[in-house]
């Protein structure tokens, strides 16, 4: 890590001055910097290759868990905490599929809304007078239920409701 930074920040300082600061030797740092990778290194690199290249083939939607499971079944012996570990210090993130909602709002143009009757008045003196209504949409394992209730503002009861 203390070499790593000496790299960063070897234009700005002198290297003498930082491995002074950070208590290393300079002969160290420039072992470290002549260094080949270590075989888990490059043993690392060549797994990330192979996760960024499934990563693609799932079309960026592949998270750390089914990579894992891809992986394993094409023979690569890695476990799921570095392929997780590998996937996020590279920046690699699976697209997450937004919940879809029906829009129910959207109006189509040269259609004039209904005019609001009530202008906020909800209060009813007798039963039959204003009636109000609604609808919301919920989601089922057959699709999307639409449901429209009418309440009478009197007595809050429903009047009607209607299912699609």
């Amino acid at each position: 890590m203390r070499y790593t930074f000496i790299a960063a920040h070897e234009a700005q300082f002198q290297i003498k001055r930082m491995c002074k600061v950070l208590g290393v030797h300079r002969s160290g740092y420039y072992a470290w910097r002549h260094r080949m990778p270590s075989t888990r290194e490059q043993a690392n690199q060549a797994l990330l290759a192979l996760i960024q290249a499934e990563h693609q083939a799932s079309r960026k939607t592949y998270g750390s868990p089914r990579l894992h499971v891809v992986l394993q079944r094409k023979g690569v012996a890695c476990g799921h905490n570095r392929v997780a570990r590998l996937m996020r210090l590279n920046g690699i993130v699976a697209f997450k599929k937004r919940p879809y909602h029906p829009v129910t709002t959207q109006r189509q143009p040269g259609v004039v809304p209904a005019p609001n009757r009530l202008n906020q008045d909800f209060s009813a003196a007798a039963p039959n007078q204003k009636w109000v209504s609604d609808f919301t949409y919920i989601e089922t394992l057959e699709g999307w239920l639409y449901l429209a209730v009418v309440l009478d503002l009197f007595s809050r009861k429903v009047i009607g409701w209607a299912m699609s």
